[in-house]
């Protein structure tokens, strides 16, 4: 039985949606379209969050120098220089921590990876490729952006047009993750 909000998309379409997305590490040159990366920030805008404090933000990264320096900073990941636009999603431990104190970092961290992972299946949505980089020096990226002590990145996302790997990579059977009750 569907809710009175539910889309249209049945679970098979779900999964075929998200079996589709792969991550992309060659991109073409053309920035997608300001009003897009806006819409796909607008999607992680729905996000679940923490207290429903958003403890999230992001910084969007087209120029050229800046992208090549997040590159050095992700241990020379080409594909972050390559890709013309990074997604840099930092958690906003001040956000979450004005509510819930020390445990607001966590929250903070949970908040900025579920928005990350909103924007990267609009992306997908949208016809456009990601890939999720969570290996990089993080002080390298916060010196280079100007992040504020309050803000830890969480992922470097590059966006764009990009071509998808010559085959998807194998995926642990579900059941393997699985525990009912107890572990």
């Amino acid at each position: 039985m569907r809710g009175r909000y539910s889309a249209n998309m049945d679970l098979s379409e779900f999964l075929t949606f998200l079996e589709t997305r792969s991550s992309v590490r060659e991109y073409d040159s053309p920035v997608p379209d300001r009003s897009l990366i806006s819409s796909l920030i607008r999607c992680a805008s729905q996000a679940p969050s923490a207290g429903n404090r958003e403890a999230w933000d992001v910084v969007v990264v087209t120029d050229l120098s800046l992208r090549e320096g997040l590159m050095e900073a992700a241990y020379e990941q080409r594909h972050i220089g390559g890709a013309p636009v990074v997604l840099v999603i930092s958690a906003n431990y001040i956000r979450s921590m004005s509510q819930y104190g020390e445990r607001g970092i966590l929250y903070a961290l949970q908040d900025a990876t579920i928005a990350a992972t909103y924007m990267m299946l609009a992306a997908h949505a949208a016809g456009l490729h990601t890939c999720w980089t969570g290996a990089f020096d993080e002080k390298g990226v916060a010196e280079l952006l100007g992040l504020p002590q309050h803000s830890r990145a969480i992922v470097l996302l590059a966006l764009g047009y990009g071509h998808l790997p010559p085959y998807r990579t194998e995926r642990m059977p579900p059941d393997e993750h699985v525990h009912y009750d107890r572990w």
